[in-house]
């Protein structure tokens, strides 16, 4: 391969003077006007600055390799030609056809010059039918000669081809747009978006000013604008195109548990049924830890998913999921590739824990949905030291993993549940509300025993054990690799926290008790607090009530004088027998309403709720979705009557509970994970 050389004679430039090259090997020898010389090291000369060949032998430029994946795209008939001409070629050039072993008459390079074989190969061609010059010949032998078997191809099909065609750039431009509008529009056909481009074009050029194409090139030219965007096909999901954000797409990286977790809320495509008969589809909130695709905590509930739920999902995941009666003894924590052993020194609370890991999050990833930017949700995050990141507006890649997530449960949980109802209208079965017979609750219950028996143990691609990449590991697995490495530090939450989690309202507390949406809640124990100043200033004195919307037969209110929590149930309770929510108490009111009732009348609102929890199948289809979910909502706290004054003397001692201490984490004595 020829390329520059600096060879004995050559007139160089360095260290700004002028130097003629005498001889040249590992070292340099230079000899200057006077006669004076150096030797100087042949990489030391070459590298130097200001560094250049004043005269010399003519180089030829270094031939360029072959472009192989471009000639596998040529037709074959094109390459079959190139290849006829670099037998010509090299016949010229070297005066030998490939394969040959003698020259024939007019090529011998010992008798000819290289410009008469070249006009020889000319004569040869267009005696043969091809007319060619010598002109001809030089040229591609110089082509060859630079570019090899490429310079030889017939570069008009080489050329890339427009995609589309011929037609005007304005009527591209236009069709580019209307197809981009097609993302918040109900999905049509070409003609339609045939129909807008062209008045999209009139409106802007005039009529007659810019030609339009025919219907079939006007196909042609959309099928090429629209490729992966779905324009003709499903709307959801070109919506869901229209919002991935430009550029590369960047892997979200968790190194140890709890370090980032994605919490999301989707329906799920099951029916569940209500207390009353009535099927409805009910919804799923997940928390997912990146780093090991643990399910940390999930709760299932009818269309009407609160803060609240948010907030007791963060509480489940701090606490480990108990066994339960008629689980399998495969999917306690004893038994799983977890280091039970170890982290039950620990946290002596997973003694009977499922194989569920407890993971406490860092970070957790939210959509901006009221129920996680609401109050309740980050306020609960703020006390359990959480770190909320909200999401990007539209952009569901922020949190793909959970939603990819939602895809898996789909497919290898909900299908299998009766009920299923297929991801649209257009899959759903025949009579699907018939085959429906799980309540809202056993679909809790069986998702969480798939949870431990399906999710937790099955490999996921998506994690790798970084010194044997070629090893999938399951969730449980990754988190049996990385607590060895991250440790584990247990938090305890006691039945305050979870009242600390409900949502607050500010209420005075009058003689008659506290008011709330038009509900009195009094007993015994608000006596010492009655027509007192709370102290908190900057509430003008009310007093702190939580309460919990699916159960408002009661409310806790804050003693922040004595400290503690007083537990206070509502008036009327003894009227509507039955736990109710907040939804199902607007229905009530609404009922009163209709009848020309007053609605803020509590013993009215009393009489229409319970008829409407206990003869809820009697009335409209509304009023049945509304006493379902009431029943379909179980409180998030135990069913207990007001507080009554005890019977034991003030002296009396009681036996506490045993305190168990917490240890911390040892990675250097955790058992490997198996």
């Amino acid at each position: 391969m020829a390329g520059r050389v600096l060879r004995p004679g050559d007139r160089i430039l360095f260290d700004d003077a002028e130097w003629t090259v005498t001889a040249v090997g590992e070292a340099v020898r230079l000899v200057d006007r006077t006669g004076a010389s150096q030797v100087v090291l042949l990489s030391y000369l070459l590298s130097s600055t200001g560094f250049e060949l004043l005269s010399g032998a003519p180089t030829p430029v270094a031939p360029r390799l072959e472009p192989a994946g471009l000639l596998e795209a040529l037709p074959t008939a094109v390459v079959k030609e190139a290849r006829a001409w670099e037998r010509h070629v090299l016949e010229v050039q070297t005066g030998l056809l490939p394969g040959a072993q003698q020259p024939r008459a007019g090529f011998d390079p010992q008798s000819t010059t290289l410009e008469q074989r070249e006009e020889a190969k000319a004569t040869e061609l267009t005696a043969a039918g091809r007319r060619t010059s010598a002109v001809t010949v030089k040229r591609r032998r110089l082509r060859y000669r630079a570019q090899g078997l490429w310079g030889l191809v017939d570069h008009r099909h080489t050329r890339p081809s427009s995609p589309y065609g011929r037609v005007d750039e304005r009527v591209v431009q236009a069709a580019r747009e209307a197809i981009a509008a097609q993302a918040v529009q109900s999905t049509g056909t070409k003609s339609r978006l045939r129909r807008q481009v062209q008045e999209a074009v009139i409106a802007r050029f005039g009529e007659g000013t810019v030609p339009l194409p025919s219907a079939r090139t006007f196909d042609r030219l959309v099928d090429a604008l629209s490729t992966g965007q779905h324009t003709f096909g499903s709307a959801t999901t070109r919506r869901s195109l229209a919002q991935r954000p430009e550029g590369a797409f960047t892997r979200t990286v968790a190194n140890r548990p709890g370090e980032l977790v994605q919490i999301d809320t989707t329906p799920l495509d099951v029916m569940a049924v209500f207390d009353d008969g009535v099927a409805g589809r009910v919804e799923l909130t997940i928390a997912l830890d990146v780093a090991t695709r643990t399910i940390c905590a999930a709760i299932v509930r009818p269309r009407a998913t609160k803060a609240v739920d948010a907030s007791l999902l963060l509480a489940r995941m701090l606490v480990p999921e108990p066994m339960r009666p008629g689980w399998s003894t495969a999917l306690s924590m004893a038994h799983s590739r977890i280091p039970h052993s170890r982290l039950l020194e620990l946290d002596a609370r997973l003694e009977q824990a499922a194989a569920r890991p407890v993971i406490a999050p860092e970070a957790v990833v939210i959509d901006r949905g009221r129920v996680f930017i609401s109050e309740t949700f980050v306020r609960a995050c703020d006390r359990l030291g959480i770190s909320v990141l909200p999401a990007h507006p539209r952009t569901p890649t922020d949190k793909a993993i959970v939603e990819r997530t939602f895809g898996s449960i789909n497919t290898l949980f909900c299908q299998h549940v009766a009920g299923y109802t297929g991801p649209s209208t257009t899959h759903r079965g025949q009579d699907v509300q018939a085959r429906t017979v799980w309540t809202v609750e056993q679909v809790q219950e069986l998702f969480d025993e798939w949870v431990l028996a399906g999710w937790q143990v099955r490999p996921h691609e998506g994690l790798r054990d970084p010194h044997l990449p070629a090893t999938v590991l399951s969730p449980n697995e990754m988190y049996a690799a990385l607590i060895t490495a991250a440790g584990y530090v247990p938090i305890p939450l006691v039945g305050e926290d979870y009242l600390e989690l409900l949502p607050v309202q500010w209420r005075r507390i009058n003689a008659d008790g506290i008011h709330l949406d038009h509900r009195t809640y009094d007993c015994s124990d608000l006596n010492p607090l009655r027509r007192q100043d709370s102290g908190i200033s900057a509430k003008d004195g009310r007093w702190a009530v939580h309460y919990d919307p699916y159960d408002l037969s009661r409310v806790w209110v804050r003693d922040t004088r004595a400290g503690g929590w007083v537990t206070v149930p509502w008036t009327l309770h003894h009227l509507a027998r039955q736990p109710f929510a907040d939804f199902t108490w607007r229905a009530a009111r609404q009922i009163v309403t209709q009848r020309g009732g007053d609605d803020t009348d509590q013993a009215a609102i009393a009489a229409a709720l319970e008829r409407l929890l206990t003869r809820a199948g009697e009335g409209p289809a509304r009023q049945r979705r509304t006493a379902a979910r009431t029943h379909s909502a179980p409180s998030h706290l135990p069913h207990t009557a007001a507080p009554e004054p005890s019977e034991s003397s003030p002296d009396e001692e009681q036996e506490l509970a045993q305190i168990i201490p917490f240890g911390v984490f040892d990675p250097t004595a955790e058992e490997p994970y198996r």
